[in-house]
């Protein structure tokens, strides 16, 4: 049988732009009228928080956060490389880039020979006009795909009930979304080259908060919600089946953040939901990410968890399985709390 490499990891864009931008979500909800004046009152804050945000408005705790994570990156890269996989799954959101009021399917195969992409475009949220790297944010870079897996594996779900859609070209965005190009940059942070071939698998993550943000002459109603905790994982299974039953020698990984402050509308979207995070992470660490199956919708959007989606996949390829690394980057001011982690084969 194919082995399987399963690999977590974050794709929060702060870690593509300069220290001093890391914040700007944060600074951008500070800045809301919305938001109580209470709330933005800094003695107000969890003391964590306050720790974070400093007397230099978080930017010896960014220097330290990006420290943290690059060298995670660096440890997932190394491992890949190990592995030398014929291509490289990746499960990740799309927040109205791709898919919008025309078509949003609850998963899709994205079926590519090779795109040219922009992975180093600059971000809505942020404010950076320069990324780290010093690249031009129009620079075009082929990304190729793996049109033989993609159709396999999209082939066989279909043929074990599970009715995801597919695609030989974007629809809306003109290459890849976020999540897919920085899951690539993250994985290549020092720019030496990534040549694995990529299959992007989308997941509507955001559900119902995806068009909450759409202005008509009659609201909204009723929005259907993203696919649930128990579908997701039991996707996830069904694609480490699927691969470990084939010819190819595959890594999978689940692409996000935890818990987003700006989904989490209890805390005005300050700051995210540690407290959840911590709670995921221990089940995680004990091997016990099964129990992610039964989660609610309801649960993860009030701890703005919405993208854990993509994680609860890749928990259910590694069925079984405890991860050999693992590591949490907890954060109050840079938006999100981050997890990495590898399960070997």
């Amino acid at each position: 049988m194919a082995e399987l490499l399963g690999l977590g990891m974050t794709h929060a864009p702060m870690f593509q732009f300069p220290d001093e931008n890391m914040a700007d979500i944060l600074r951008t909800f500070l800045a809301k009228d919305s938001i109580p004046a209470e709330k933005r009152d800094r003695n107000n804050w969890p003391k964590a928080m306050q720790e974070e945000w400093g007397d230099d408005e978080g930017l010896s705790a960014a220097r330290r956060h990006r420290a943290a994570m690059v060298e995670s990156f660096r440890r997932i890269r190394l491992e890949l490389d190990a592995f030398k996989p014929d291509f490289v799954l990746v499960w990740g959101d799309d927040q109205y880039e791709n898919f919008k009021e025309d078509v949003v399917p609850p998963f899709c195969v994205y079926i590519y020979d090779e795109l040219d992409c922009l992975p180093y475009a600059n971000s809505a949220v942020m404010k950076a006009k320069t990324n780290v790297w010093g690249q031009p944010p129009d620079k075009r870079v082929p990304v190729r795909g793996h049109r033989e897996a993609a159709s396999h594996i999209a082939r066989e779900l279909l043929m074990n009930d599970f009715d995801v859609a597919f695609a030989y070209k974007p629809h809306h965005h003109p290459t890849l979304a976020h999540a897919f190009m920085r899951t690539l940059v993250y994985l290549d942070y020092d720019q030496t080259g990534f040549d694995y071939p990529m299959v992007p698998f989308h997941v509507n993550c955001y559900g119902a908060d995806l068009m909450q943000h759409i202005k008509t002459e009659k609201p909204l109603a009723f929005v259907p919600p993203a696919p649930s905790p128990r579908r997701c994982y039991d996707l996830g299974r069904q694609v480490g089946e699927i691969l470990r039953k084939s010819e190819y020698r595959a890594a999978v990984i689940g692409s996000s953040s935890w818990s987003h402050a700006f989904l989490t509308r209890k805390h005005h979207g300050l700051y995210p939901d540690v407290a959840a995070d911590r709670v995921r992470f221990e089940e995680l660490r004990q091997g016990r990410q099964s129990e992610w199956r039964n989660l609610s919708l309801d649960t993860l959007v009030d701890s703005g968890q919405h993208e854990m989606l993509n994680w609860i996949c890749l928990a259910g390829a590694m069925e079984g399985r405890k991860p050999d690394y693992l590591e949490m980057f907890e954060s109050h001011i840079f938006n999100s709390n981050k997890v990495s982690a590898i399960f070997r084969p």
